[in-house]
């Protein structure tokens, strides 16, 4: 089966892309790299010819609420009408858990990805997944200095490679709209991620745990993150992919 990955080379589009190859299936990434550009629309009906399913899994670096909508919402535009001129027949989408809930910017540009795909001509998937394993460390990242300020939030940490996973086997079935929501193992508090991490890694740095200001802070805080009925869940917990870390990542 032909299925392009829009995004696939990055952090989940990699795993994407292998787990696809590895199942016997043909990848056609979709990114600059590889001559299409999402958001500049080029490249991308040569690319959709033949294709049968697309997962897009694309992101664009930026939590700025006004250039992330426009970002997500050019790219989804442009995928979905080339996609439809091309008969893809599936179009898998992947998510966030509670963009509907917690009202931040980065979350409100996803939401409007949501209902972009919804109103599109192509039959569609949107697979709505907990925060990586990667999470806490992505947040140590953007507050430097000796003491880390993190958000008051719980999550349900899952792994990339089962979310990867997950999508591939979404994407050769038949389009369920709103697919069953998926998530890690275990309810983690961000904090205690960050706590763990940093110790992992040698380091002495202490963790403050801050409520965000306003509906979103609020959210996160109330465990509007998390999975709200039953679902698929994946198997790795944090700990053990901390324990799988390997020395030059931490």
């Amino acid at each position: 089966m032909r299925i392009a990955v829009a995004g696939g080379t990055g952090k989940t589009g990699r795993r994407v892309v292998d787990k696809l190859r590895k199942q016997g299936h043909q990848p056609v990434v979709l990114a600059r790299a590889h001559g299409v550009d999402l958001i500049e629309n080029t490249g991308l009906d040569a690319a959709l010819d033949g294709v049968e399913a697309v997962i897009d899994v694309a992101d664009f670096g930026t939590m700025n609420a006004q250039k992330a909508r426009a970002c997500f919402g050019a790219a989804t535009t442009n995928l979905l009408a080339a996609a439809q001129r091309s008969g893809v027949r599936h179009h898998v989408a992947l998510s966030i858990v509670g963009v509907d809930r917690v009202p931040t910017g980065y979350y409100q540009a996803k939401l409007h990805q949501e209902e972009l795909v919804r109103a599109g001509g192509v039959p569609w998937t949107i697979l709505r997944a907990t925060q990586f394993h990667e999470f806490a460390d992505q947040i140590l990242a953007q507050v430097p200095g000796p003491i880390a300020i993190v958000p008051k939030m719980r999550s349900q940490p899952i792994a990339v490679r089962e979310v990867a996973a997950h999508l591939c086997t979404l994407a050769t079935g038949e389009p369920l709209q709103m697919a069953p929501e998926l998530a890690g193992p275990r309810v983690e508090w961000v904090a205690d991620m960050a706590r763990q991490l940093i110790r992992r890694r040698g380091q002495r740095r202490p963790v403050i745990s801050l409520r965000i200001p306003g509906a979103g802070g609020k959210g996160m805080a109330n465990g509007g993150l998390l999975p709200t009925g039953p679902g698929p869940r994946g198997e790795q917990t944090y700990t053990d992919w901390l324990a799988a870390l390997a020395p030059d990542r931490t």
